[in-house]
């Protein structure tokens, strides 16, 4: 697979361009995104699955940056979306409704009405907005979302199945707990014609036990509907972040997926079309945040490097305890010192280097002011999570085609954020 960067004269380069030329050019705080890594990684998981009959939904809250959708469109994708402005933003992209599928939760009746005006499939996940959707659009198109009674993910706060989660139409083995029936129900009353069952486990998984044992959850449960269009399993492979990390193997995967998808439709009667939605696979590697050294001070337990950029342009350091690579662009390899790295936001949480539990020392060539660092693994549920807390301004968004850099958002100022008040 395409790599994400380079290292040439012990300097990071980015899509063949140094780092030093893009903060000289662009400025600091800085998101850069690599289009090739991008194209790689959706081209990979497209090869990478045999079955003929599947669609690669981009799940674009990793990263909805309108210049990446396009160009994910151009190599074939659809769209998982959540929100009826992430369907406007898709739509804008030039993503047909046919290339979009709608899984969002608590929904008002005026937003189911403008996705159906929309022709905007609808992918329900409880059985009270079943139950809605029954009322207004009898003999309607639906899909459901399943909570499978599992779940899995890098932490808690991103698994979204299992008996804590709020998402989906429950499933259990034990009759009491067991909604699926309920659902049959409200869909035969209604006349509905349910065309696809949907589940997602969870964010960044790495073993393809846990979707081996989804996928075969499922398709039990599709095999009591009639005439499926499509089975979706939902997103969540994931990346490897820290160094004794395995990327997903998604050939044992694929090897597993095409054995069970040649008995399950010899069993149903028809091939059916297959859908994942992954988000931070395509995107998590191609984006890396560069931010510049502004001081660095000691305390009796650490090395404090300060630096422009804070979790409110990424966050998941702080919300999750995630770990990402951190390099010093301009000297990679060197005399290493032992350094928290910490952000400017009056917050004692503001690392971009911790764990759950508080500040995690990091060995980095050692940094001086004015050096720019490199925050790798930033493409996904970065920008997308940042704010203005703080009152700080969002960093601007740069994409690398073929050599060549060019901004895809621009760089926040005050006046941009003082004109939302009246």
């Amino acid at each position: 697979m395409i790599q994400p960067y380079e290292v040439r004269d012990n300097q990071l380069t980015i899509g063949g361009i140094k780092v030093s030329e893009l903060v000289s050019e662009f400025g600091s705080p800085l998101y850069v995104y690599n289009a090739d890594v991008i194209i790689d990684r959706y081209q990979t998981l497209v090869n990478s699955l045999s079955y003929p009959h599947k669609r690669i939904h981009y799940a674009m809250k990793a990263n909805s940056n309108l210049r990446i959708l396009e160009l994910l469109l151009k190599q074939g994708a659809f769209i998982d979306a959540v929100s009826l402005d992430e369907v406007r933003l898709a739509l804008h992209a030039g993503f047909t409704p046919e290339r979009i599928l709608f899984t969002g939760i608590n929904l008002k009746t005026e937003e189911l009405h403008w996705l159906v005006s929309q022709n905007i499939r609808v992918n329900i996940g409880s059985l009270h907005l079943l139950q809605k959707y029954a009322f207004l659009f009898p003999g309607g198109e639906v899909s459901i979302r399943i909570n499978p009674d599992f779940g899995g993910g890098h932490h808690s706060h991103v698994i979204t199945g299992g008996r804590e989660s709020k998402f989906g139409i429950f499933y259990s083995q034990e009759e009491k707990y067991n909604q699926i029936p309920l659902a049959q129900k409200i869909i035969e009353k209604a006349n509905l014609k349910l065309v696809g069952i949907h589940a997602h486990i969870g964010s960044g998984i790495l073993e393809e036990k846990k979707f081996i044992e989804l996928i075969s959850l499922i398709l039990s449960i599709a095999k009591q509907f009639s005439d499926l269009e499509f089975v979706d399993f939902g997103g969540g492979f994931g990346i490897p972040y820290r160094p004794n990390e395995k990327p997903f193997q998604f050939d044992l995967f694929s090897d597993h997926l095409t054995k069970t998808m040649k008995k399950f439709t010899s069993e149903y009667g028809k091939e059916i079309v297959i859908a994942f939605e992954p988000g931070r696979f395509i995107v998590g590697e191609a984006g890396i945040l560069l931010t510049t050294v502004t001081e660095i001070k000691q305390t009796p337990n650490y090395t404090f490097v300060g630096v422009d950029s804070g979790f409110n342009h990424l966050i998941r350091p702080m919300a999750y305890g995630s770990y990402h690579p951190i390099l010093n662009a301009f000297r990679v390899q060197g005399k290493q010192n032992e350094v928290v790295i910490a952000g400017y936001l009056c917050e004692s949480g503001d690392l971009f280097t911790r764990n759950e539990h508080g500040p995690e020392i990091r060995a980095i060539t050692t940094p001086l002011e004015g050096d720019v660092l490199a925050i790798l693994n930033a493409g996904a549920y970065g920008y997308a999570m940042s704010s203005n807390y703080n009152m700080r301004p969002r960093p601007a968004e740069i994409l690398i085609t073929e050599g060549k850099a060019r901004i895809i958002r621009r760089r926040e100022t005050f006046e941009d954020m003082l004109r939302f008040f009246v």
